[in-house]
């Protein structure tokens, strides 16, 4: 099974969980901009965050034979925060970069009109930029979020097809689903989406635009959770090429829009698969 993560923090997470992940069949991944935990006040901090993002957590996972990639943005939290507002001028300087596949993570966290305003800023530069761009639904009010976001995508004049709503649930991926933009479920131990939930989602609604993902971070988390979807595939039938579909070229037809994808590293992942290497620190 070759597993292409396309929602995973490793900023969070040691080298150790990628040691687990490539033994796992973990192979690709994209690691989105966001909300470290701690406020963040001035500029400077997001410029060092996005400097690690397109440096060394590349470094780390090849490593591994990860190919890792990463999208940029100022997150819906943030964007509350007048200190932070400056990091938009930024942001073009990033999205230029080889391995930042889209804008993002964008959208709402709790719908508030700098939210609106800035979300909006953020789909004007993946038009500008011609990458896909991701958008976070918000955790509180989740329907209604889930609409607005839809509209904005809407208002964007973006093509939907580069467009994902992600941390969708069983409420709002009708919603989503007639729309044209892609659909992202995260799979959690115990909130968001559980892998049987997530089984019954891909019977119901099919294989099109579906992306599967770990979003693995701070809090409890598994990024082994994409390979136990697959698995729980398999248990309920469906084959093979299908789970290779929602975990492989599902995420690889997605963020190859922006042109930017580099699987060379992808490519030697089986030479890693249960091996037991040490590599440094976690």
């Amino acid at each position: 099974m070759r597993i292409f993560d396309p929602h995973i923090h490793m900023t969070s997470r040691t080298t150790d969980d990628y040691e687990r992940m490539a033994a796992a069949g973990v192979r690709a991944l994209v690691e989105p901009a966001f909300w470290l935990g701690q406020p963040r006040t001035n500029t400077g901090s997001f410029t060092d965050y996005f400097d690690a993002l397109i440096g060394w957590e590349p470094f780390r996972a090849s490593q591994y034979g990860i190919a890792h990639h990463c999208t940029i943005a100022l997150n819906p939290k943030e964007a509350n925060d007048p200190r932070c507002r400056e990091v938009l001028a930024l942001l073009p300087r990033y999205l230029d970069k080889d391995r930042v596949v889209a804008v993002g993570e964008t959208g709402y966290d709790s719908m508030t009109p700098e939210e609106d305003e800035v979300f909006a800023a953020h789909l004007e530069l993946a038009r500008e930029h011609g990458l896909p761009a991701l958008v976070h639904t918000p955790h509180r009010d989740k329907v209604v979020g889930t609409r607005r976001s839809l509209d904005v995508v809407k208002e964007s004049g973006i093509d939907p097809g580069l467009v994902v709503l992600d941390h969708l649930n069983e409420p709002t991926v009708a919603e989503v689903a007639g729309s044209g933009c892609w659909m992202g479920f995260s799979i959690y131990p115990d909130t968001k989406m559980s892998p049987d939930r997530m089984v019954a989602i891909l019977r119901e609604y099919g294989l099109e635009r579906m992306l599967v993902n770990s979003a693995a971070d701070w809090g409890k988390s598994d990024p082994l959770l994409t390979l136990r979807t697959g698995e729980a595939m398999l248990a309920a039938g469906f084959s093979d090429d299908d789970v290779d579909r929602v975990l492989w070229r599902n995420p690889v037809a997605f963020y190859g829009q922006s042109g930017r994808l580099d699987l060379d590293e992808a490519d030697t992942a089986a030479t890693f698969a249960g091996n037991s290497i040490l590599r440094g620190g976690s």
